[in-house]
């Protein structure tokens, strides 16, 4: 449908995905696959900014004018989402972002506990120097993104760090398992993500992460690695326990 979410300019796993991508000597005119790619991608784009939100009708009419496009290719990419859990379709009313679910961002992190620590087994034992490079490549990435005051920025540099990791498993279906972990983390509950972008803590585990790689310590590497996951869980969870909280005390 449209996994190339590479070529995504703002929210994507660009700086983790090497395959080069063909050079064409002309633009070709865009087919209906191009379109549904160009509203996947936009669509991806708003959730991430918070330009639509969980609980929020999409007004996919309204997307189409705006993308300049009909309204098929928007559905299309609608249902996609509907496909990767971000959005749900309910007969005669329309597209829909999923509710924001404490049991969901649980689950979300077990997964991504499990696949990360396995990923990061593989990465260690089939670790080069040119793996090495690019480890340290996305750890520096990280700690300039730092000094920005974006925190979509922060995030995505986050996220390319631990994909990294991943990458060099050399395990494509486990590392596309973990991509779509990391968008519904991102495209769905950004807004309790912002530890990411302030904890001190979040920086000294990436550097910690990153030596016990080099130095091969696989034992130690798990237990940081687990170690951060569970501690990025519970801030998310924590955030997110607030979020609801206060919604509902809003409520009248």
């Amino acid at each position: 449908m449209f996994p190339q979410t590479s070529q995504n300019v703002e929210y994507s796993h660009e700086n983790c995905d090497k395959t080069p991508m063909a050079k064409h000597p002309q633009k070709p005119a865009e087919t209906s696959l191009d379109l549904s790619q160009k509203a996947y991608l936009g669509i991806r784009q708003m959730l991430f900014h918070n330009e639509i939100v969980a609980g929020q009708k999409v007004p996919f009419k309204d997307l189409a004018d705006q993308m300049d496009m009909s309204v098929t290719p928007v559905i299309q990419a609608l249902k996609y989402l509907e496909f990767q859990g971000l959005v749900r379709r309910e007969p005669n009313k329309g597209y829909f972002i999923e509710a924001l679910k404490l049991e969901e961002v649980d689950e979300l992190y077990k997964f991504r506990k499990m696949l990360e620590l396995i990923l990061l087994e593989e990465t260690i034992a089939t670790l080069d120097q040119a793996g090495i490079a690019e480890l340290q490549t996305a750890h520096d990435a990280y700690l300039q993104s730092l000094s920005s005051n974006l925190t979509h920025q922060k995030l995505i540099a986050d996220m390319n760090f631990h994909l990294t990791i991943a990458r060099l498993a050399k395990q494509p279906i486990r590392l596309n398992a973990l991509k779509n972990v990391f968008d519904i983390l991102h495209l769905k509950y950004k807004t309790s993500l912002g530890y990411v972008t302030r904890e001190q803590s979040n920086q000294e585990d990436h550097g910690l992460i990153l030596d016990s790689i080099v130095h091969r310590d696989e034992e130690l590497a798990k237990s940081l690695l687990s170690d951060h996951i569970e501690n990025s869980k519970k801030h998310a969870y924590l955030n997110l326990q607030q979020m609801i909280n206060e919604k509902a005390a809003l409520k009248f």
